[in-house]
């Protein structure tokens, strides 16, 4: 007895199927619904959940900046630490599965839809497709697009505007139209892991320093135009205004807390500064 599928389970399956089924019609109707809200002036906690409730499955910490579109959005699976940049589209009529800590740059395509070759089966309606995997630690470039069927092994990197048209393994270095291998990425060659982390926050605090030595002097002005007018040194209106901003531009949403309490601190002592400023003012 031949067992019946649904269009959509065909689609799912990779099997010939009819796009104009109902259910497929409604499904994509509600995915544009989702895309609408997804897309819209949300803040970062909103969009990361309306994500979670749209997408088939997904890991912890997962953002994808707007425009995000997508075919259906309940065949998308992704891992834990997932973040993919502006105007990216996942054409999902069969599975797209990705693993963790990956990050996909602005632009970026993958695309498990495909048509028949012969143009009659092609012009009668009929479409069908074949799913995309992409391992854990993977990086796309900006502009990459990815063919139906590819998958992508783990700690793959992939050049910006690489089409990649056939599947690659683990540890490469790949790009260009068609992809292929530049170079092969050596673990082994990464030595000292804490070391190198290390040396990346030195360079930082470096920026970071001569920032804030840029503000403790607007800092420092501002202590004397509130001098000379009376103003008291805290403003809470304000604090509150600057820490609303700090967290919205966090793109991050595991390190916003963080963030927001270091630039509490930040004006914390800015304010001790300035009352120092003042009452040494005041004593002269």
């Amino acid at each position: 007895m031949t067992e019946y599928k649904s269009e959509k389970e065909k689609m799912i399956a990779g099997e010939l199927y009819f796009s104009a089924d109902p259910e497929l019609v409604a499904a994509r109707k509600f995915a544009r619904e989702q895309m609408a809200l997804i897309n819209g002036p949300q803040t970062t906690e909103v969009r990361s959940q309306l994500l979670k409730e749209t997408l088939g499955t997904t890991g912890e910490h997962v953002y994808i900046e707007p425009i995000f579109s997508f075919d259906y959005g309940t065949n998308i699976h992704v891992g834990a630490n997932f973040y993919a940049n502006f105007n990216c589209t996942f054409l999902d009529v069969c599975p797209i599965v990705i693993g963790d800590n990956c990050m996909f740059g602005p632009n970026v395509q993958l695309y498990t839809a495909t048509h028949p070759l012969h143009p009659v089966k092609r012009n009668s309606g009929l479409e069908n497709g074949k799913p995309i995997t992409i391992g854990d630690n993977v990086w796309l470039g900006g502009g990459v697009v990815v063919a139906p069927g590819v998958t992508l092994g783990d700690n793959v990197v992939v050049g910006a505007g690489a089409v990649v048209t056939k599947s690659f393994p683990d540890n490469v270095v790949i790009g260009g139209n068609p992809a292929r291998v530049i170079k092969e990425i050596d673990l082994e060659e990464t030595k000292d892991s804490l070391t190198q982390q290390r040396q990346l926050i030195d360079s930082v605090d470096s920026q970071i320093v001569q920032l804030l030595e840029k503000r403790m002097t607007a800092v420092s002005k501002i202590a004397e135009i509130k001098g000379q007018s009376g103003k008291q040194v805290l403003d809470s209106s304000r604090e509150q205004q600057v820490l609303e901003k700090v967290g919205d531009r966090v793109v991050n949403p595991d390190y916003q807390a963080t963030i927001v309490e270091t630039f509490k601190d930040v004006m914390k002592h800015s304010r001790a500064y300035q009352k120092a400023k003042l009452e040494k003012g005041e004593a002269e």
